[in-house]
């Protein structure tokens, strides 16, 4: 490394590399070791070198129309000089001398370099705010504990309706900063859901969905970043749709179309045995998609399984529980006794089920699907009067009241079941 005395003390002199000439004008530099020793001297020169470079760095990284980017940078360029960075309000408020020592600094320079500098040692980079694109990043997160123990495709489908939402709001009002968020633009908003809906291309529950992730992002974004905002995002929402619930399969339907010899035959396997291991189980086809082959217990006095939050999120937890095979239900599981891997922690075994029984006539009406399976078992364990608790306990519902017990053995449920299965 070049070293040479001026005077008394020693410099480093050096060429300016090319990659730094946008940010300074100089084409050579002479840098004080604050020094009269040689020996000296150039145990300090790298270092002092280094130190210049990483100026240098920081100063091109500030040399960008990224909001973000460049606040970071001035931040870094400051912490080189040897500041901490202060916004320019606060930097006005310094004794003189620190104060002028900050100009002195930027003065130094010229051009943008000196724009940048000043920005750096004088306050002059303004802090970011947080766009609407930014805070889907943020809140990913911050929800991680929603998504603890969701299986890759479970978190696929949680994060897709809020990706969603979120593209919505930005294609209408654009991807704006949250303090930055108009009443006029959600209620623009609104209008867009509005015109959808009214056309017959969208329904009011689809919109609302849209307005409860949108509010559930942005607000938590701003609690946990602490901006103390208050978004307006009250008072947006449609009217729901009357609820409506899927229509059982009638008993009759179930044993002369469902149950009739070849009616299933050309569904591939493990699709057909999670069809027929539902009819006397009521569970729900992702639970039977991501059993895994420990928890298909056929060799002991109570067939069952055992559903698991295993490699998947279960819809509560109360969702938890084991069913006793019986009937029909029993035979499908000794067809598939390893589970079925082509549709574990997959969300397609509904989509093929459905497109097999519309295909083959094999819905009782079009309102139909798989999901009625589940409808129909409970209607079935109702007209067999069974109790409220193991009803609540087999279905994987909540009790409504604190649980007492164990509840009824498995063998118990078993022989209940048995008594109207299929």
């Amino acid at each position: 490394m070049n070293v040479k005395r001026r005077n008394k003390t020693f410099h480093i002199v050096r060429r300016v590399p090319k990659r730094y000439a946008a940010i300074e004008p100089r084409t050579q530099v002479w840098i004080s070791l604050h020094t009269d020793s040689e020996t000296v001297a150039r145990q300090k020169a790298p270092t002092a070198w280094a130190h210049m470079v990483e100026g240098w760095e920081a100063s091109l990284a500030g040399a960008t129309d990224d909001a973000e980017r460049r606040f970071a940078a001035a931040k870094e360029l400051a912490a080189v000089r040897g500041y901490s960075y202060l916004p320019a309000d606060r930097v006005a408020q310094l004794p003189r001398e620190k104060l002028l020592e900050r100009v002195e600094s930027a003065l130094k320079l010229n051009g943008d370099a000196a724009k940048i500098e000043a920005r750096a040692v004088l306050g002059g980079a303004r802090e970011p705010g947080i766009n609407i694109s930014k805070a889907l990043e943020l809140y990913w997160g911050f929800a991680k504990q929603d998504t603890i123990g969701k299986s890759e495709d479970q978190l696929r489908r949680w994060e897709h309706p809020r990706k969603r939402a979120i593209a919505n709001l930005i294609e209408e009002i654009g991807d704006k900063e949250l303090s930055e968020i108009t009443g006029d633009d959600m209620l623009d908003f609104r209008e867009t859901w509005m015109e959808r809906i009214t056309a017959g291309d969208a329904k009011p529950d689809t919109a609302n969905k849209d307005f409860q992730h949108i509010g559930n992002i942005l607000r938590t974004v701003v609690k946990m970043k602490r901006l103390g905002l208050v978004l307006p995002l009250d008072g947006l929402t449609f009217k729901a749709d009357k609820e409506r619930s899927r229509p059982p399969f009638s008993v009759d339907w179930i044993k002369t179309k469902l149950l009739a010899p070849g009616a299933l035959d050309s569904l591939n396997t493990e699709a057909r045995c999670i069809l027929l291991g539902m009819i006397n189980t009521g569970y729900r086809p992702g639970e039977a998609a991501g059993l895994m082959p420990h928890h298909i217990r056929l060799d002991v006095d109570v067939p069952h399984i055992s559903i698991e939050p295993e490699g998947r999120q279960l819809k509560n937890k109360v969702s938890q529980r084991v069913i006793p095979l019986v009937g029909v239900s029993l035979e499908a599981f000794k067809q598939c006794p390893q589970g079925f891997p082509t549709y574990r922690f997959k969300d397609k075994i509904s989509d093929t089920v459905n497109k097999y029984l519309r295909e083959h006539d094999l819905l009782e009406t079009p309102e139909h699907v798989l999901y009625s399976l589940r409808h129909s078992f409970e209607d079935r364990m109702i007209a067999a009067k069974v109790d409220d608790r193991i009803r609540r306990d087999l279905f994987g519902h909540s009790l409504g009241r604190e649980r007492y017990g164990e509840g009824a053995t498995l063998a118990h449920k078993r022989d209940i079941l048995q008594s109207f299965a299929l």
